[in-house]
């Protein structure tokens, strides 16, 4: 699995030999638990499959195994069919052949497209096309958000020329001014200070001797917010709000049915199923929620440590900084020495022994 997508991979044994393999690329399964798309992959083929095997090998357990025993039974005329997942021998190394292969397959599809630029461009002409753009959108902007019931709230920020990743370019937002799980405050904020540095940087408004930042000084040909209508208007009032309307093209892409909104438009728009288009649009999309999700996590992490430390008496903002930079992490404080500690920036043997008695 990678970036939303998953590979299945089918070996066909008869008699102990192999007889044939067959590939299929599934897409949007990032929210999938892995046992979910098996389940779901192994009803699907085999309700269009001519034979049945009486076994089928698998590489970990799925839900409702038994349903889908007495189904797989009832389509195979009334003989069983056992879901099996091998621990050792043969069976098992058979197993792991099939999930090296999927790998493979996987990231040289992948490496195959990136390195396809007459692919990038069929995609990039018919995102053009369905979205009636004055030019194809070499450079595409997509923003994403991400929390945990309010906290740690975090934008993501990932831009893709030519119709491939520009990893250089990807930022996060840490949000400051939302409380709660809001998603279209913490979008508009998000927005608004991408753009505030656009502004800054055409009107000269920046430190001396600091350097631009590339990411934000040119606009997007395309700017996508991933969900539907809500997330779309407050992007608008964004660019409005900037005088950008109209000059940056802008699109909600919702995961439901992978559904393109347009300001001002009532219909969305739906690319055709399998078009390279839509591919590159929920790649792009999916990036963006990779990208929130593990700025997200570091967030939530790097305040987690903050609050154990803050309860400590005696342990302010300066000091608890302190602390993290001279040992790295929370759990490196918790194994140091009172002698170790009072090694640190600003601690005192007394507040070495309150800090270890506090964590231990």
């Amino acid at each position: 699995r990678a970036n939303g997508e998953a590979c299945v991979q089918i070996f066909f044994i008869r008699s102990g030999k192999l007889i044939g393999r067959e590939y299929f690329i599934l897409e949007g399964t990032h929210e999938e638990q892995e046992a979910e798309i098996v389940a779901q992959f192994i009803k699907q083929f085999y309700s269009e499959a001519a034979t049945l095997p009486d076994q089928v090998l698998l590489p970990h357990e799925v839900e409702e195994a038994q349903i889908i025993e007495q189904w797989l039974k009832s389509r195979r005329g009334g003989e069983k069919v056992q879901l099996v997942v091998p621990g050792h021998g043969e069976e098992r190394e058979l197993v792991e052949m099939a999930t090296e292969n999927a790998i493979e397959t996987l990231a040289a599809l992948r490496a195959q497209w990136e390195a396809d630029t007459n692919k990038q461009q069929q995609a990039l002409a018919e995102i053009q096309q369905a979205l009636n753009l004055p030019a194809p959108p070499n450079k595409i902007e997509c923003f994403d958000i991400s929390n945990t019931q309010g906290t740690a709230t975090v934008a993501s920020m990932v831009v893709f020329e030519q119709g491939v990743p520009s990893k250089k370019n990807y930022r996060h937002f840490n949000i400051r001014s939302v409380q709660g799980p809001d998603d279209f405050a913490s979008m508009e904020e998000a927005l608004t200070r991408r753009f505030k540095r656009w502004q800054a940087a055409q009107e000269g408004q920046f430190e001396p001797g600091a350097k631009l930042d590339p990411a934000f000084t040119i606009l997007p040909d395309l700017l996508i917010v991933d969900g539907g209508k809500g997330q779309l208007s407050r992007a608008v009032k964004v660019l409005e709000s900037f005088g950008l309307l109209g000059k940056v093209p802008v699109v909600g892409l919702a995961k439901q049915n992978e559904e393109l909104f347009l300001p001002e438009r009532s219909e969305s728009i739906l690319l055709p199923r399998h078009s390279q288009g839509l591919y590159l649009l929920q790649r792009i999309r999916d990036e963006a929620h990779r990208f929130a999700i593990t700025a997200h996590r570091k967030q939530r992490t790097k305040q987690g440590m903050a609050s154990v430390l803050d309860s400590i008496p005696g342990i302010g903002p300066a000091r608890r900084r302190w602390l993290l930079q001279h040992f790295g992490s929370l759990e490196a404080i918790r194994q140091a020495t009172l002698e170790e500690l009072t090694a640190a920036p600003g601690i005192t043997r007394e507040l070495a022994q309150k800090i270890k008695e506090h964590l231990e």
